[in-house]
Order: structure tokens, then sequence, then C-alpha cells
């Protein structure tokens, strides 16, 4: 089987808005938004959101991926502009800010990312996103070395589960200043 081709420009910007608007859709009405609303919002027909996903749950899992590979991408972008223990914490809100959109998609998600494969993917890297963050801050003095990346995504994952739901943020916000504190050097 030929390699696929890559995308026309214009055809990852058609995606990118896709995957962009039906986050946004996903998290305010969960899986089952309206394909049609989504295409619609994103200036594109519904015949172009089927040709890049044939099905609901092929587009849940793209923004799934695009969610994860862009909250991924925060952490170095956070560090040109704040130290590190600063962009860590602003992180972690984001992690748990992520998680709490991702709530409303559970039973989707587990049924689309059914492998170990997903899962552990998935997990390497989150945790690779923490540890460049935790690596900054211990270098500059400010965080802890000994502190483990996969320990602090479980406490993360943990913070997540504990705060669920809209009115529970504040709840999330004072765990990971607690959190924040046991990380500091």
């Amino acid at each position: 089987m030929p390699p696929a081709r890559p995308l026309r420009a214009d055809a990852r910007q058609n995606e990118s808005r896709l995957l962009e608007v039906a986050a946004r859709a996903f998290a305010r009405s969960g899986p089952d938004a309206s394909l049609k609303a989504i295409a619609q919002e994103a200036g594109v027909g519904i015949g172009t959101l089927y040709r890049r996903f044939p099905s609901r749950e092929t587009l849940i899992e793209a923004v799934y991926r695009s969610e994860v590979d862009r909250l991924c991408a925060t952490a170095p972008a956070l560090l040109e502009r704040l130290e590190p223990l600063d962009a860590l914490r602003e992180w972690m809100e984001r992690f748990v800010d992520f998680m709490a959109a991702k709530h409303a998609m559970g039973d989707a998600l587990r049924a689309v990312l059914t492998s170990e494969d997903d899962r552990m993917r998935t997990r390497g890297l989150l945790r690779d996103a923490l540890a460049v963050l935790l690596r900054a801050g211990a270098e500059r003095g400010t965080i802890r070395p000994e502190v483990d990346a996969h320990d602090l995504l479980l406490v993360l994952g943990g913070i997540a589960l504990i705060a669920e739901g809209p009115d529970r943020r504040d709840l999330a916000v004072r765990l990971l200043g607690l959190v924040t504190d046991g990380v500091r050097a």
C-alpha cells in the first residue's frame, strides 16, 4: 500500500478548523454534538467532514489526539515566557481543564481508545511534557530534582477525578497549589 499523500494546505486548514470546532462542540454538548453544526461552524460542507472523518468515532479520536498534542506542545512554550515553577503550575491547570472537557466524552473516548497502546502513547506524551517542565525547574533550582513525571501525572489524574464538574474548578486550583508547594525546591 503506497504511503498516504500529504494534505494540501487548504485541506490542512479545513482539518484544523474542524478539529478546533469539534473540540468546543464536544466539550459543550458531549459526543452527540451535531456533526452538521460542526461542519457549518468550521465553514465546510458535511461532505468535507465525512471525507476526512468517515465516522463520529474517527472525529472524536482525532479531536482527542489533537488536544493531547496541543497540550503537550504548550510545555516548551510556557517555559519561554514563565519561570519553570510558574510554567509547571500553568500546565497543570491546563491539564485539569483538558481532563474536565474530556469527561463529557468519557464513554465515547473509552470506546475509541480501547487499546493499551493508545493509552500508553497518551500517557507517554503527557509524561514527557511534564518531564520537560520538571527538568527545567530542577536545573534552575526551583523544583525538587527527585520529582518523577509519572508520579506527578498520576497526582494530576487524581485531582482531575476529584474535581470533576464545572463548579469544582476552585477545588482543583487549591489542590494544584498544594502540589506546586510540594514540588518546590
